[in-house]
């Protein structure tokens, strides 16, 4: 298969879930930013203008914001992993680069976030 240079990319999606390991972080909801890079080939959606050609990024977003926000993963990596899978599940999608990051996780630090890429 040749390089996917193409790319759908979704920035900063704010969702709301139990993340982490700490007994406060078990019982209340916390934000995390999810931004994803979805790999694709986009040629035929650029010259058809057709939605049926391409990722349906707002379908994508919802499946990704309705799974994030029941799930209550200990590790960040693990969501990552779970969001990926979900990703790679979407028709069209050939690889995806997941970003996990979870604001104010660390005292003097604006977050801590957990990177993967993973391919169909």
């Amino acid at each position: 298969m040749e390089d996917m240079m193409d790319r759908i990319r979704i920035c900063d999606l704010l969702a709301r879930c139990i993340l982490g390991i700490n007994e406060g972080e078990r019982r209340e909801k916390q934000d995390v930013l999810i931004n994803l890079a979805i790999y694709t080939d986009l040629r035929k959606a650029g010259k058809s203008d057709r939605i049926e050609d391409t990722v349906d990024y707002r379908a994508l977003k919802k499946r990704v914001l309705a799974m994030v926000e029941s799930s209550h993963y200990l590790l960040e990596e693990a969501l990552a992993d779970a969001v990926a899978e979900l990703c790679l599940g979407q028709q069209g999608v050939r690889q995806v680069d997941v970003r996990v990051e979870k604001p104010n996780a660390l005292r003097f630090a604006r977050s801590v976030a957990v990177e993967i890429t993973r391919k169909r």
